[in-house]
């Protein structure tokens, strides 16, 4: 088949080319940047001094705390989990090895509401732990740690996700290479193992965190809607909402998607990074 041939049969009429892209870049306008054009404008209409009365705000600011704390407790430990289950599945050859891998997913198919009716049902005064939880002081439910819990199901497969195939595609020939060579398994993973994976466990803490960050369904089932004590971003925004205070919705979700665009930026940059390392390879 001639050169010219193919050409023709892989390629479309330009008219079907910018057609789709039109319409690709259109359904993004509608949905994705117009959304966003309206919440920045909303934030900021009555001014910057309403914007920052309102992200100030004694709730606001407990709201703002309670999530990036949510977020430096799950992030790290979704990370060390993610890394050591990754590391298992890719290197290991174990009896429910798929069973695992499925379990894994389970987070992605539970809706988040039903997560949360979950840990109440486990955590609760009335639940199956409530009893013993109550004897012993603590409390899960209406509380910071029941936030945490549930966040942390929510966001558990996105690192593991991101290096299972990663580390299945790596093989493990280097790691096998440095500990012929005497290193320990300590020394293997940080010098060999680590800077692997190393964009890809970043790609994938770049994702939890996003999800962390926006998390509702499940928070508000378990959190109790607290305000000032167990109220996160989203869900302090919908009391906001709720409240008719729609200026001040907006200037905290400006910061939620301030957030979330630095998120899109990581993740771009990464992407960049990844894909620059494997031409150079």
């Amino acid at each position: 088949m001639s050169q010219h041939s193919h050409h023709a049969a892989t390629s479309e009429a330009p008219w079907i080319k910018w057609s789709l892209i039109s319409i690709a870049l259109g359904f993004l306008t509608l949905f994705l940047v117009l959304p966003l054009a309206v919440v920045l404008y909303g934030a900021f209409e009555a001014g910057l001094n309403v914007w920052w009365q309102a992200v100030s705000d004694p709730d606001a600011l407990a709201a703002i705390k309670l999530t990036l704390l949510v977020i430096f407790i799950v992030v790290p430990i979704n990370a060390l989990f993610g890394v050591a289950i990754a590391w298992a599945i890719a290197k290991f050859d174990f009896k429910g090895k798929t069973l695992l891998i499925s379990i894994i997913d389970l987070p992605f198919a539970i809706s988040p509401v039903v997560v949360g009716l979950i840990f109440v049902v486990m955590f609760s005064t009335h639940g199956w732990l409530g009893p013993w939880l109550e004897q012993h002081d603590l409390q899960i439910i209406f509380a910071v740690p029941g936030i945490i819990l549930v966040i942390l199901f929510g966001t558990l497969p996105f690192i593991a996700r991101e290096l299972i195939p990663l580390m299945q595609q790596q093989g493990k020939d280097e790691e096998e290479a440095s500990l012929t060579l005497g290193a320990s398994g300590l020394k293997t993973f940080w010098y060999v193992t680590l800077p692997n994976i190393k964009w890809g466990l970043l790609y994938g803490v770049v994702l939890c965190n996003a999800r962390a960050m926006g998390e509702f369904g499940a928070v508000a089932v378990v959190s109790g809607r607290i305000r000032g004590e167990t109220n996160t971003m989203p869900l302090h925004i919908e009391v906001l909402y709720n409240e008719y205070l729609f200026t001040a919705a907006f200037a905290v979700s400006s910061l939620l998607t301030g957030l979330a665009l630095v998120t899109i930026v990581l993740k771009s940059m990464i992407e960049w990074k990844d894909e620059r390392k494997h031409r150079i390879h």
